[in-house]
Formats: structure tokens, sequence, C-alpha cells
């Protein structure tokens, strides 16, 4: 199983929204991609509570079965509009992928 998980900061004020609205955005839409995109195994998303610097606003944890299940979801036509408007509104981005 791959665990593909990612973390962003998002730009405050970016298209009239809050680094909060946008977190908000994201969980909605990523979490929609469930039984859309096939596979995924299982999709986690959190918004981030306690604002510091040190902190991201969101984490997405997702499993897969493995590398090529984890290269489809990110050219899936569903995945892709979501990652596209999240290119528009996000300050930085990290990304740990890993096996279990």
């Amino acid at each position: 199983m791959l665990k593909h998980i990612v973390m962003w900061r998002f730009k405050e004020g970016a298209e009239g929204k809050s680094r909060k609205e946008h977190a908000q955005w994201m969980k909605e839409h990523l979490e929609a991609l469930v039984g859309v995109v096939p596979q995924i195994r299982s999709l986690e998303f959190g918004i981030n509570e306690f604002p510091s610097e040190a902190a991201y606003d969101a984490v997405l944890t997702v499993c897969f079965d493995s590398k090529a299940d984890l290269d489809i979801y990110k050219v899936h036509p569903a995945h892709v509009a979501v990652s596209e408007h999240c290119e528009q509104v996000r300050e930085e981005r990290v990304v740990v992928d890993y096996f279990i």
C-alpha cells in the first residue's frame, strides 16, 4: 500500500477568500473524488485548527495499492481540475509518498 501525503499553505485573500476558506474548498472537492477515481483506497483531509508560523493550513492523506495507481490519480480529469484550482490559491505545497 502506498500512502500519499500532501500539505498546503494557502494565499490569504486569493480570489477574495481566506486561507481557511481555501482549505474548506479543497476538502470538499478532494473528498468528492472518492468513488470517482477508482484507484483511491482511502482518503482523509484535515484542516489545521491551530495556526502558527510552522503550521500548514491543510493535509491530505490518500492510500493507493501501488505507484501506478497514484500516477493514474494524478492525471485523472477530476483530480486535475482540483489541482489546477489549487495551483492558483496555494502559497506552498509539500509531499511525502511512502509504502506501508
